[in-house]
């Protein structure tokens, strides 16, 4: 090869890393957090959960919100042990991270083989999103994603509307979007 065709192909490489890298960093998703207040997701879902905020049973934790209403929903469809000893129960989810909450999430923690502290942060949070199922919809911004969550014991149906917000389902057949600063699960 010459040396015209050596920096040619040089050049093609400097241009062609540098596009990539452009590109890149141009389709990286937005990240999630509780301050922008919901459980949000963005173009592909698999890691949606993993930059959310804690949540526990401290204020700071979100303890009152409907993001905790969610978590109970995961204890419950995961068959999660509450303090009784007995199966989390649909009439333990109320938005409240309280006790019983705690108790399951540790328990849920040690099953997953995670550090158990009986908070939701990343690990947890990011851990839980592995039992998340796409079952319609569309990965594209703007468009509403349909999920399930499958877990141990039950299932329940999630969606990611057009605005990236997570919605579940409640007890009752009532979507509840899961917000880190409100409550309307009870």
């Amino acid at each position: 090869m010459n040396l015209r065709g050596k920096r040619s192909r040089t050049a093609a490489a400097v241009v062609g890393a540098a596009l990539t890298a452009t590109l890149g960093l141009s389709a990286s998703p937005a990240s999630a957090k509780a301050s922008d207040g919901w459980v949000r997701g963005y173009d592909w879902w698999i890691d949606d959960f993993n930059d959310e905020g804690t949540l526990s049973a401290s204020l700071a934790g979100h303890r009152f919100s409907n993001a905790s209403c969610m978590w109970q929903r995961i204890l419950w469809a995961e068959g999660a042990l509450s303090t009784t000893g007995t199966p989390f129960s649909e009439s333990f989810i109320n938005g409240n991270f309280g006790e019983d909450t705690t108790t399951a999430t540790k328990w849920l923690q040690k099953y997953w083989h995670l550090d158990v502290d009986g908070k939701v942060g990343n690990q947890t949070f990011g851990y839980a999103h592995v039992h998340v199922f796409k079952t319609g919809g569309s990965t594209d911004r703007g468009k509403t994603l349909y999920l399930e969550y499958r877990g141990r014991s039950h299932s329940f149906p999630m969606r990611r509307n057009t605005e990236g917000k997570y919605l579940f389902k409640d007890a009752d057949g009532n979507w509840r979007q899961a917000g880190y600063n409100y409550r309307t699960c009870s």
